[in-house]
């Protein structure tokens, strides 16, 4: 088993979500000495409107305008979660996918992130953001529960 210490660089990734202020608590606790980098992803997919003409679904483009507000708005927060020497990064795209993609081009060595209970229906329909980064991620993965999460 690999020792706490032989990880220097750790990404974890910050949604600020509870869960993911206990992987950060955790991980600041738990790695210490360790360089942190905080990173947060704004969901910049497409999502779906529905289509009344065909009866079917369109796909429909975030508006570059929101995306930059909920950028700049999300860069406050993690300003305020970043202790001194902790760095920060906001990031657009699809959180499990651009996550893991800038921890690799940081270099980290572990990527830290929470995970939630969610109802079946919703893990089913869903899936979990927390498992789809540990099915892409080349480096180790730690996935943190929310402490008292059923």
């Amino acid at each position: 088993m690999t020792s706490p210490q032989a990880f220097q660089k750790i990404a974890v990734g910050i949604d600020f979500s509870p869960s993911a202020r206990g992987a950060l608590a955790f991980a600041r606790q738990r790695f210490p000495g360790a360089q942190l980098k905080l990173i947060h992803v704004v969901d910049a997919r497409a999502g779906t409107m529905p289509d009344l003409s065909t009866g079917g679904n369109i796909p429909v483009m975030p508006d570059a305008a929101l995306l930059g507000e909920l950028s700049a708005s999300d860069q406050r927060q993690l300003d305020r979660l970043a202790q001194a020497g902790e760095e920060e990064e906001v990031v657009m795209g699809d959180p499990a996918v651009t996550l893991v993609e800038a921890a690799r081009e940081w270099g980290a060595e572990l990527l830290v992130v929470g995970t939630h209970a969610q109802g079946v229906l919703a893990h089913f329909f869903e899936g979990s953001v927390a498992e789809a980064v540990q099915r892409r991620a080349t480096l180790p993965v730690l996935i943190v529960p929310l402490v008292g999460a059923s």
